[in-house]
C-alpha cells in the first residue's frame, strides 16, 4: 500500500517541478470555470426532444444531470455555445436518448426541476445544513481559499487531467491539502460566485492535491476553457464537512 502510494505520489508530480510550478504558478496568477457533482438514484428513460429551449439559469451542467446525458457529450453536441453564455430562448441540442432523473443524491438540481429553487440554510443547533431542499449532517466547518483549475495541460503536468487517483477529472473534484482535508472527505462548498456552478452551494469530494494547495487552500476543478475558467479568480469559501 505505501509502495502504492510512492507511486500515486510520484505520478500527481509531487516530486516533479512540472506539476508543483504549474499549481504554485497557477495560485498566484489566480487560474480558475464550471463545476458540479452527480445524480444518483432512479430515472425515467425516455425519448427527449433534440432540442431545449434555454430558460435563465441554465448551464451545460443542469442539463446534463436533467436530461441524463454526459456533460462532454452534451457540450460536443452545442459546439458554438459558450458554457457562459447560456441564454433563455437559446436553442441547445440534447443528443441521444436521455434519463429524466427524478432524484438527487448528493447534489442540487437545476432551478424549475422538481420544484426546488436555490436555498441554503444552516441549523449550528443541530449540525445540520440544507441545501436546494436536500438535508446534510456535518461535522465542522472550515473558512478556505479557493482557486478553480481547468484540465489544461499548463495545469496538470505531464500525467494529464487526472486526480491523485488516476481518475479523469470530473464536477466535484477538488484538490486539497490532505494534512487539513483528508482525500476522499466529501463537502458542501458554499460562498462562491461563478456563472458554472450551482448557486449557492454544491456537493464536491477531495480528490486530487497540488504543489501550492497547503494550508487553508482548495482548487475547484471546473470543465470549460481554460479562459472561462479564470474567471473564478481567488475567492473566501467556507466549506461544510459532510458525513
Amino acid at each position: 500500500m505505501l509502495q502504492q502510494m510512492k507511486s500515486w505520489t510520484k505520478n500527481r508530480g509531487l516530486n516533479t517541478h512540472n506539476k508543483i510550478a504549474g499549481r504554485t504558478a497557477k495560485w498566484f496568477t489566480i487560474t480558475a470555470v464550471a463545476l458540479g457533482l452527480t445524480f444518483a438514484g432512479g430515472g425515467l428513460q425516455a425519448h427527449a426532444s433534440s432540442v431545449h429551449v434555454a430558460k435563465n439559469g441554465d448551464t451545460f451542467y443542469f442539463l446534463s444531470k436533467q436530461y441524463g446525458v454526459n456533460m462532454d457529450k452534451l457540450m460536443k453536441a452545442n459546439p458554438t455555445i459558450k458554457a457562459t453564455n447560456i441564454y433563455q430562448g437559446l436553442k441547445i441540442n440534447i443528443p441521444g436518448t436521455v434519463s429524466m432523473n427524478s432524484t438527487a443524491s448528493a447534489a442540487p438540481i437545476a432551478p424549475g426541476n422538481s420544484g426546488f429553487m436555490p436555498s441554503l440554510n444552516v441549523f449550528p443547533q443541530n449540525n445540520v445544513v440544507e441545501a436546494w431542499g436536500k438535508t446534510f449532517n456535518y461535522s465542522k466547518t472550515l473558512s478556505v481559499k479557493a482557486t478553480a483549475y481547468s484540465a489544461a495541460a499548463s495545469e496538470n503536468g505531464k500525467w494529464g487531467a487526472v486526480d491523485y487517483f488516476g481518475n479523469s477529472l470530473e464536477l466535484g473534484t477538488i484538490a486539497v491539502d490532505p494534512k487539513i482535508i483528508p482525500l476522499g472527505t466529501k463537502v458542501l462548498v458554499t460562498g462562491h460566485e461563478h456563472p458554472g456552478l450551482p448557486k449557492k452551494a454544491f456537493v464536491a469530494e477531495a480528490r486530487d492535491i497540488g504543489g501550492a494547495i497547503k494550508g487553508n487552500k482548495i482548487d475547484i476543478f471546473i470543465p470549460g476553457s481554460q479562459s472561462s475558467v479564470k474567471q473564478f479568480g481567488i475567492q473566501n469559501i467556507k466549506l461544510y464537512i459532510i458525513e
